[in-house]
């Protein structure tokens, strides 16, 4: 008879469990996306996001839309799962293997592992200034450019090219709305995060954010070759045309074999499209409290001038941006086998 009551008293145990680990709500704030509304929750990843659609089936609007109000059920906390988000792919290097981010937006979400000519190659990226800080401005045809949404949509296409070829990234700026982009002008938001952390207004403290933030990844990283991008569309005189400047911190030296690399591999591209053209841009140390701090080797690359007409040509056309993605890809491809041939 202790025996059938024990069991029964486990039963109601497990029973009770299960029941509390579900009934955990929340309600999503006014504007807010599901990615941004799990996220929030630290309920980030696929498998989180499949889970809370099944516990919340007919509680949504049209294209799967948070409901004003309405209070929605969150999957279970898993810590394995907790360490993983949309913007950390952890690819098994098998060319052909289809897979998926929502990071990149409807479009372009789903993409194929090419080859594995990346694989074993950490990378974390950063893009612009995000958050309430929109960089430098620019008006063209009565619409406002911005230099974070021109640089984020870049970084999107770029962590994409690199994932097709094999490598873990983390995307340590993120718009859970806006993945890449195929229009001339892109609209302005303050939705950034710093993967899923409100970015700071102070200067100092968004850098550290940030620079904290791949550190810590790294240190949790088992890749043994891991680099931080930093890429921006620099504001500076109007007069001023701008090609791609590279930089890198003045004690790194694989920094700046990565710097003269990218360079290189740039000016390659540059002759064979645009011969008549030439390439002007340069590498160079450069104080920067991103480049400093950060643990993996890092360069800092500058892709012109959103405020230069000139320069805006290039960012208007998504064709455009995506070349740049492409190139700064292959020179990490470049850079990946120098550094595995010991160069």
């Amino acid at each position: 008879m202790k025996y059938i009551r024990l069991i029964i008293f486990s039963i109601l145990i497990i029973s009770s469990v299960s029941v509390y680990s579900q009934s955990e709500k929340d309600t999503p704030r006014n504007g807010e996306g599901i990615h941004a509304f799990l996220r929030r929750n630290k309920r980030t990843g696929t498998d989180n996001l499949n889970k809370f659609l099944e516990l919340n089936k007919g509680k949504f609007g049209k294209e799967t839309s948070l409901l004003k109000d309405v209070s929605y059920l969150l999957p279970d906390t898993d810590k394995d799962n907790t360490n993983k988000t949309e913007s950390e792919v952890l690819v098994s290097g098998q060319t052909g293997k289809k897979t998926e981010n929502k990071l990149f937006g409807e479009k372009y979400a789903e993409y194929t592992i090419k080859s594995d000519k990346l694989k074993g190659a950490c990378f974390f990226l950063s893009s612009g200034h995000g958050g309430p800080d929109p960089g430098a401005m620019a008006e063209v045809d009565g619409y406002e450019l911005c230099e974070d949404e021109y640089a984020y949509d870049i970084t999107l296409r770029f962590a994409r090219n690199l994932m097709e070829e094999g490598a873990t990234v983390y995307m340590i700026i993120q718009d859970a709305e806006d993945g890449i982009r195929d229009d001339r002008y892109l609209s302005n938001s303050k939705r950034e995060t710093c993967m899923g952390a409100t970015i700071p207004l102070n200067q100092i403290a968004r850098l550290k954010q940030r620079t904290d933030k791949i550190n810590s990844l790294s240190k949790r990283s088992k890749a043994k070759y891991k680099r931080s991008v930093f890429i921006h569309l620099d504001s500076r005189s109007q007069k001023q045309q701008l090609d791609v400047f590279f930089y890198y911190s003045k004690n790194s030296t694989a920094g700046k074999k990565l710097a003269n690399t990218m360079r290189e591999t740039f000016s390659d591209h540059y002759d064979k499209h645009q011969p008549d053209r030439g390439f002007t841009g340069t590498v160079s140390t450069r104080t920067l409290y991103v480049l400093d701090k950060t643990l993996p080797v890092g360069i800092y690359a500058e892709l012109g001038n959103i405020q230069n007409s000139f320069d805006q040509r290039r960012f208007l056309q998504s064709d455009n941006r995506q070349a740049l993605a492409n190139w700064m890809c292959r020179g990490f491809i470049k850079d990946y086998e120098n550094w595995k041939k010991g160069k």
